[in-house]
């Protein structure tokens, strides 16, 4: 029994420490991010688009085109990812072996590098008309973020009581209408969850955009040409010797963080209600 006892107080302690040590990493980061992006922050970062060195240029160009692509990959994964995953959880048959098959290509996508799938986009949407546009952009970030919206569905949906199934279908309702009307809106909260899940890493993704989108200096809003976005600005500017660009950096990072963040909260919010 005392061995048993001090084996839980040690399994208590260490799990306690890893809490703490993850929390103190997350309050590290955030005011890292704090302190050397907020000095940035002002109504010309999100009004002037990039410029050279000493201009007074901002990033309005770069946020302006992460959300032109960031929304756009939303709704083709979106909507996309979560039919998969109601079919894989409420069509998956013993011995379906085309569902076992999106699993299992669903599973190999979440952790393919994101570069490679930049690559396989440039050869497919880039190479062959032969420039850099938005919408790449758009489709790479929407490849990453399918396999995890279509996992999250999967997983919710199967979390939700058979009896209430049970119960829609006594009550005369066809199965799309058990599905969409009781089973969705019960897995609301774990799918939204993964929905933002899958916005935080787009947002935050640079490596399949550089294959892609590409980046502009410009104000852009024709998905056919190169376009800017947030993470790119940062990749570019965080390795600058000019302080101005190093700063800029700083402020990006800072604005994606806080508008990640902010999602969170409003999401969760409207779900309790």
């Amino acid at each position: 029994m005392a061995r048993r006892q001090r084996c839980n107080q040690l399994a208590t302690v260490l799990s306690a420490g890893s809490g703490v040590v993850l929390v103190l990493v997350l309050l590290s980061i955030l005011w890292t991010l704090l302190s050397r992006g907020l000095p940035g922050l002002s109504l010309a970062t999100f009004l002037h688009p990039m410029g050279p060195p000493g201009s007074g240029g901002g990033l309005g160009n770069a946020i302006l085109g992460s959300i032109i692509q960031t929304g756009l990959a939303m709704l083709i994964a979106a909507p996309l990812g979560m039919c998969c995953g109601m079919y894989l959880a409420e069509f998956d048959g013993s011995g379906n072996r085309f569902a076992t098959t999106v699993r299992f290509v669903a599973d190999i996508l979440m952790s393919v590098p994101s570069i490679l799938v930049g690559l396989f986009i440039y050869q497919l949407l880039v190479a062959p008309f032969g420039h850099f546009s938005g919408f790449a952009g758009a489709v790479a970030l929407a490849v990453l973020a399918v396999p995890l919206v279509i996992r999250t569905t999967e997983d919710m949906l199967r979390l939700v009581p058979v009896a209430m199934r049970e119960a829609g279908a006594a009550l005369g309702a066809p199965r799309w209408r058990v599905i969409v009307s009781l089973c969705l809106r019960a897995a609301r909260g774990g799918i939204t969850t993964g929905l933002l899940l899958a916005l935080a890493r787009m947002g935050g993704e640079t490596a399949p955009l550089l294959f892609t989108s590409l980046g502009n200096q410009g104000w852009s809003l024709d998905l056919d040409k190169p376009m800017a976005s947030l993470p790119l600005a940062i990749y570019q500017y965080a390795g600058a010797s000019y302080e101005d660009w190093v700063q800029l950096a700083w402020t990006g990072a800072l604005l994606i963080t806080v508008g990640v963040l902010m999602i969170n909260i409003v999401v969760r919010l409207s779900s309790r209600r």
